[in-house]
């Protein structure tokens, strides 16, 4: 199977992530004045800024609306976001007509549901291990990590070693 995964995603162009449950452990913090914090994996984040180094655009597209998503998208470079979008296909196509894409050069880190409408139509549909037992059983691979607990940094470690871009990236820091 992992052999299948390096094929889908050597020709990837454009890694999407959901933010609750992949991005983060899928707890939600409400504060008493309403405001919302979560809780972000450092390690992800590093390579998410791999990813783009090495010439994949990233997007988020999440189903809820938070400032601190976008504070996060900012600090790593992610260059596409949707927030408070629930049709994630729409959004994709969306996307895709913007950036001349076609399916096959995405790939999708998911969770839930609402993911696997993108999951399924793209290149490479991933979920995290802590995903809904349907969505991993219906995704193109499961990645060994939870969300929110390095599930990112693996799914894009994947893509750059199916590219040839992981050593290079890894040995700049020797």
């Amino acid at each position: 199977m992992h052999e299948q995964l390096l094929q889908r995603a050597r020709d990837i162009r454009l890694a999407i992530f959901d933010v609750d449950g992949v991005l983060t452990d899928g707890r939600l913090y409400f504060l008493t004045d309403g405001s919302e914090f979560k809780t972000f994996n450092t390690l992800d984040g590093h390579g998410i800024k791999m990813l783009i180094n090495s010439g994949v655009r990233t997007a988020i597209i999440s189903g809820r609306k938070t400032p601190v998503v976008e504070r996060r998208a900012q600090n790593l470079g992610i260059q596409h976001l949707y927030q408070g979008r629930e049709d994630k296909l729409v959004v994709l196509d969306e996307l895709l007509a913007e950036l001349g894409l076609s399916y096959s050069e995405v790939a999708y880190l998911g969770d839930d549901l609402p993911d696997l409408p993108v999951i399924r139509r793209v290149g490479l549909g991933m979920a995290v291990a802590s995903a809904d037992s349907f969505v991993r059983a219906h995704s193109h691979g499961v990645t060994q990590a939870r969300g929110g607990e390095g599930a990112a940094r693996e799914f894009c470690e994947l893509i750059m070693r199916a590219q040839g871009t992981l050593a290079a990236a890894q040995n700049a820091y020797l």
